[in-house]
């Protein structure tokens, strides 16, 4: 038998070890071809090339810097505003409250020293509950409907239970502090009693 016979024999007695030298081929070939786009690109430039290049880096960079420092200034005078805004956001509604005290104060007074009847007294305060109401009314701020209605836990807090036949069970049958919305939102429920069936009506029932 020839050496080249033995070789070949070798060879297919060994399908392993040709498997593992195509694998080492490979590895070689992906390294040369990442060793050739590893190489760094050299351009050639003039001087002038060089020096246009390198102004218009520093303009751009000169720019950058500026746009950056306006954009934080900005940031930073929002913030300030916000603050404010926050700050002041209830100053006309104050100003108006403070012109319904003022209409509070001389109904006091009137009643103290020109020693005015319950009556005209009374008549003063209702007068500036009406403007109470109409300054409340006009910041979107809206009573809670609460007593006849039925009892609703988004809207109103029950602080008693009354046995009764004279309303249905869940009925609100007396409020005790009226509650508010604003815009839509409940700011305050209403603090109420709610009537519950009586004992004898539910055993009728059962």
């Amino acid at each position: 038998m020839t050496e080249a016979h033995k070789k070949e024999e070798s060879k297919e007695a060994n399908p392993l070890e040709t498997e593992l030298l195509k694998g080492e081929a490979k590895k070689e070939e992906a390294k040369k071809e990442k060793s050739f786009f590893a190489k760094e690109k050299t351009v050639s430039l003039s001087e002038s090339e060089f020096d246009k290049l390198a102004r218009e880096a520093a303009e751009y960079k000169d720019k950058y810097v500026r746009l950056f420092a306006e954009f934080d200034n900005f940031r930073k005078r929002m913030e300030r505003e916000k603050l404010e805004f926050v700050k002041y956001a209830n100053e006309g509604l104050l100003a108006e409250f403070l012109n319904i005290l003022d209409d509070l104060e001389r109904s006091v007074d009137a009643a103290r020293t020109k020693h005015e009847d319950y009556d005209a007294f009374l008549k003063g305060v209702e007068m500036v509950m009406v403007h109470v109401y109409e300054m409340l009314k006009k910041n979107g701020v809206k009573a809670i409907d609460a007593k006849g209605k039925t009892f609703d836990p988004h809207l109103h807090e029950a602080m008693m239970q009354e046995e009764t036949d004279k309303a249905k069970e869940g009925t609100i049958v007396e409020e005790f502090q009226k509650g508010y919305m604003f815009d839509g939102r409940v700011i305050r429920t209403s603090k109420v009693k709610v009537a519950k069936q009586k004992q004898e009506s539910q055993e009728a029932q059962n």
